[in-house]
């Protein structure tokens, strides 16, 4: 059966699995869950404790809270990439054996957060880094204990990456010759133009 969730797709096995771990926990406390893990999604942080609290009475073991925050990522997330309205989700995940109360109280919080979700994604397509910013330096070597005569440019580059999901900032160094960099310097502008006239 596909599901228009999963992009008109089969439901994968693993959600399919844990969707009865997710009938173990009350519709309150699954509502409230949900609220965390769409905290996460648009980019806050999850308070992993209040997760653990939630689902203490349900008896989960750790691995199960695990999978519980991972298949609603995955239903929340992936409904809003495909556009899926809440209706229509509440009534996939109900065919997949979601109680209707858990159902109801999970895509209300979707249908809250929806348009913001869909937007954070959007933000977040096809970019597993960004560049921040680049600094660089020319090393001119007139001459070395080696040889008497170099006359060599050596240009050195450090990027300044951001990572795209963690938020992390990282340097990368390189140094390259003068005519690597002529190369290089040719190849991001070709690249900059095909950019632009695709814009």
């Amino acid at each position: 059966m596909r599901f228009r969730f999963c992009g008109d797709l089969d439901c994968p096995d693993w959600v399919l699995a844990e969707i009865s771990t997710l009938a173990k926990i009350s519709s309150v406390k699954l509502k409230l869950i949900c609220a965390q893990v769409l905290r996460d999604l648009l980019g806050g942080s999850m308070e992993y404790e209040k997760i653990l609290k939630l689902t203490s009475d349900a008896k989960l073991e750790s691995g199960d809270v695990k999978a519980t925050i991972a298949v609603l990522g995955f239903i929340l997330s992936s409904a809003a990439k495909h556009g899926v309205d809440s209706e229509s989700l509440s009534s996939e995940l109900q065919q997949l054996g979601l109680p209707k109360e858990h159902a109801s109280g999970l895509c209300r919080s979707y249908e809250e957060k929806q348009s913001s979700l869909q937007d954070s994604l959007r933000a977040a397509s096809l970019r597993l880094s960004q560049l921040g910013s680049v600094c660089w330096r020319v090393d001119y070597t007139l001459s070395s204990s080696e040889l008497q005569e170099v006359h060599e440019p050596l240009v050195h580059l450090t990027f300044t990456v951001r990572d795209g999901q963690r938020g992390s900032t990282a340097a990368v160094p390189m140094a390259v010759s003068a005519d690597k960099f002529r190369v290089l310097l040719a190849e991001l502008k070709q690249a900059q133009a095909l950019m632009n006239a695709l814009s």
